[in-house]
């Protein structure tokens, strides 16, 4: 939060626009005075490819997020027969051994306009059985929930979480995911006032059953929706993905709605330079505040690196 001149007597005489500002700040987690109050975030740690935080470029001038892909509420991958729910005790599933607490403190002394947050659930754990949302009650869920990540936010020394299932068991319905999540996020934020919160959602039928209901009773404790804007097809061109952006953010009104694209195998699906492209035209409407990028393990792996993260954060940073 920027400090207050002593010149200043009382919270009345600071405007509301200064007020509002400091409040985008704090919104953002961890963010430096001289940034400009936008965001990008980078998912990273999923494919286990050995990627480091200092492996991405960082612009200065805005608010970066990397997102660890991901915590989940199964048991560990070593154990028999496959992994299995465990009613929203988390563990960390993303690269442990190059993503560690030491390496989170690191990048944020290095650069303070940077926060780490914890994406939950996923699509799947490690590939080996998909990732899904499968409490035994809302009640034992939100117990665990809020204990587990509470303790990996402490060890992680982490800034928020995401929320990102995408896959829901058969008794899972949706009244039993608000409440899960909801109140979830809702504990979290009272015990951590400074923590950022995000969902994940994507062009769906099932997904936007679960995750719209979720924002209609909850948008109160979510910061932000990443919508996986990556999902659509290969056909689609600026205009059209202008259009899906303004559908998205008319499904969750209100809402700080990122734009995304996927880097790596992007078979299919827009492309990069689509989702650059689409990005400028956003930020010409006036629509953008901010975007985020799946993933850096992809980029890594790449033949062109973190070419776009770099693309994508000149646009943030020129707003």
């Amino acid at each position: 939060m920027y400090p207050l001149t002593s010149s200043i007597d009382a919270p009345t005489a600071i405007s509301q626009s200064l007020q509002d500002t400091i409040k985008q700040r704090d919104h953002l987690g961890r963010s430096s005075a001289m940034t400009n109050g936008y965001l990008f975030r980078e998912y990273i740690g999923a494919q286990s490819t050995g990627v480091q935080f200092t492996d991405v470029p960082i612009n200065a001038m805005l608010s970066f997020h990397f997102i660890l892909a991901f915590a989940i509420d199964y048991t560990p991958v070593g154990q028999r027969p496959t992994p299995a729910p465990t009613n929203g005790v988390f563990t960390p599933f993303w690269d442990t051994n190059a993503l560690t607490p030491a390496a989170v403190a690191g990048i944020k002394r290095s650069h303070p306009n940077v926060a780490v947050m914890a994406g939950i659930g996923g699509d799947s754990v490690q590939d080996i059985t998909k990732a899904f949302f499968s409490p035994t009650s809302v009640d034992s869920w939100v117990s665990n929930a809020v204990s587990s990540l509470t303790a990996i936010i402490n060890t992680y020394g982490l800034d928020g979480v995401d929320v990102d299932y995408e896959h829901f068991a058969a008794g899972a319905d949706v009244g039993t995911f608000v409440e899960c999540v909801g109140r979830l996020l809702t504990q979290l934020k009272a015990r951590m006032p400074h923590i950022t919160t995000s969902i994940a959602p994507f062009e769906d039928p099932v997904v936007q059953r679960y995750y719209q209901p979720l924002w209609a009773k909850y948008s109160g404790v979510i910061d932000y929706v990443n919508f996986q804007f990556y999902g659509y097809g290969d056909n689609t061109d600026v205009a059209q993905y202008v259009r899906f952006y303004d559908q998205q953010a008319a499904s969750y009104p209100g809402g700080k709605v990122l734009a995304s694209f996927k880097t790596g195998d992007t078979t299919g699906l827009i492309s990069p330079d689509l989702g650059i492209s689409a990005a400028r035209e956003l930020q010409r409407q006036n629509k953008l505040p901010g975007l985020f990028i799946w993933s850096a393990d992809s980029s890594k792996k790449s033949s062109y690196g973190f070419k776009y993260e770099t693309e994508a954060q000149q646009i943030i940073a020129n707003h």
